[in-house]
């Protein structure tokens, strides 16, 4: 059996994660994350039809929930937010999605990656590709202890033998490494993609549960570069921790926000003025004041966008390049 995304539920092994992990990571991805928000989030069946709305929140919920707070307080409509795990950042939420297509119970789903909204309208869990809007970003950047002076100078460089053993990343099945990979797909082709992912496999790279776990690592100095997100940097700097992000290059991917309104939800609506609550120019000062979005695209300090993947053919393309990722690095 294949969740979204073509990760075989019974096959998903984890490489340097404990066991216990990798069983919680497969649990999530059966399911597609209902059992963890049933018993987490109980007004999700008390609330249909009681005037509460039902988000799906991928934005790390330290971010969101005293926003989702504010307007609910603002406009007293009612918020249930389910949150995803790190461990299989946002394919969880999309899988319950899928689940539910026939009968949606989420009102408004809020990313921070651009591959899973493109999948659900493809797959028909989105209907209406017009309700799928953008605002700020985040982006995958280079991660190195603050005082090194010998680093990769771009993505591609992470397959240099000089950094085997030395390299942490993500599990690449999911959040966004795996949007990552498969965007770097659509721009390198085939076969360039299959070689720079196998020698990056050769190099023995650390497997971390999520992009947070890169960024310690390499604070530790057990890793002397990660793939990771510029949030993550950020908040790592914020508690001290000694490293910093290396300048954008042109294999950077772009992560933009993405708030949809699962539902028909005409101006005015509820779930409508949640999205453009979401949406607005506070909320997203907000977030790049906290680190969660990158500086405004009109400051100068705004880094390269980077990748401009083919989103079709990923989407497309997407099943049989699971099944290349999980062989390559063996998770």
């Amino acid at each position: 059996m294949t969740a979204l995304g073509g990760v075989p539920e019974t096959e998903i092994r984890r490489r340097r994660i404990p066991v216990f992990k990798t069983v919680m990571a497969t649990l999530l991805l059966v399911v597609g994350g209902a059992l963890v928000a049933v018993w987490s989030f109980p007004d999700l069946i008390r609330g249909e039809g009681a005037g509460i709305l039902v988000v799906y929140c991928s934005q790390d919920q330290v971010y969101a929930e005293p926003i989702l707070e504010r307007f609910r307080v603002a406009t007293g409509i009612g918020v249930a937010a389910v949150y995803d795990s790190e461990a299989v950042k946002t394919v969880g939420l999309a899988n319950r999605l899928l689940a539910e297509k026939a009968q949606p119970r989420c009102d408004v789903w809020w990313g921070n990656e651009p591959l899973r909204p493109r999948q659900l309208v493809a797959m028909g869990a989105i209907t209406d590709a017009t309700r799928v809007r953008t605002f700020g970003s985040r982006h995958r950047v280079l991660v190195v202890p603050e005082s090194a002076t010998q680093y990769p100078r771009s993505i591609r460089d992470l397959t240099n033998s000089a950094w085997r053993g030395r390299v942490s990343i993500a599990n690449p099945l999911f959040g966004s490494t795996s949007t990552h990979l498969h965007a770097l797909r659509s721009v390198l082709g085939e076969g360039g993609w299959r070689t720079w992912c196998e020698a990056l496999a050769a190099n023995r790279p650390f497997i971390e549960d999520g992009n947070s776990q890169v960024v310690r690592r390499v604070a530790r100095g057990e890793a002397w570069v990660g793939l990771t997100d510029s949030d993550d940097v950020f908040a790592a700097r914020r508690e001290s921790l000694p490293v910093r992000a290396l300048p954008c290059d042109s294999w950077t991917l772009e992560l933009p926000n993405v708030v949809v309104l699962v539902k028909p939800a005409p101006a005015g609506s509820p779930a409508a003025k949640l999205a453009e609550h979401i949406m607005s120019v506070e909320v997203r000062l907000e977030l790049v004041r906290q680190g969660a979005l990158d500086p405004d695209p009109e400051d100068p300090s705004h880094p390269n966008p980077g990748l401009k993947p083919d989103w079709p053919r990923v989407v497309r393309d997407l099943d049989a390049v699971v099944k290349e990722i999980q062989r390559i690095f063996r998770c």
